[in-house]
């Protein structure tokens, strides 16, 4: 950092993201517990903030959690609906983050062969 000006525009980076990660109509809350952390949360929780700044989505918050409670499923994120309906995905990564941002947040569409449902089905078939 050689200026007050890079300070400045490093601070307004932070607002932005805790804005992103706070406000919102509908609401992101991704597993951030020791289980979801060793899975790879961090990065699907950064890319979700990031997609979302990128793409305006103001109605949406991003938050963070404690366990879900099913480990082996992780990293799972659950997208809340404004009319109180979730969604739970599972299994992310960056990849898939970004694609429930396109996909689910923006288009309306869920991905359904993410959610909790599909990863239950596929282990029964296995």
């Amino acid at each position: 950092m050689k200026s007050l000006a890079e300070l400045d525009a490093i601070r307004q980076k932070a607002r932005a993201d805790l804005t992103a990660r706070n406000e919102g109509s509908r609401k992101v809350v991704v597993g951030m517990a020791t289980c979801g952390i060793a899975a790879g949360a961090r990065p699907v929780m950064n890319t979700l903030v990031e997609e979302i700044r990128t793409r305006g989505l103001n109605d949406v918050a991003v938050t963070m959690t404690g366990c879900i409670g099913v480990c082996r499923l992780e990293p799972i994120a659950e997208v809340y609906e404004s009319d109180g309906s979730k969604v739970t995905y599972v299994k992310l990564d960056a990849n898939k983050a970004r694609r429930i941002v396109a996909e689910h947040l923006v288009n309306g569409s869920i991905c359904e062969d993410l959610t909790i449902g599909a990863a239950e089905t596929a282990a029964k078939n296995a």
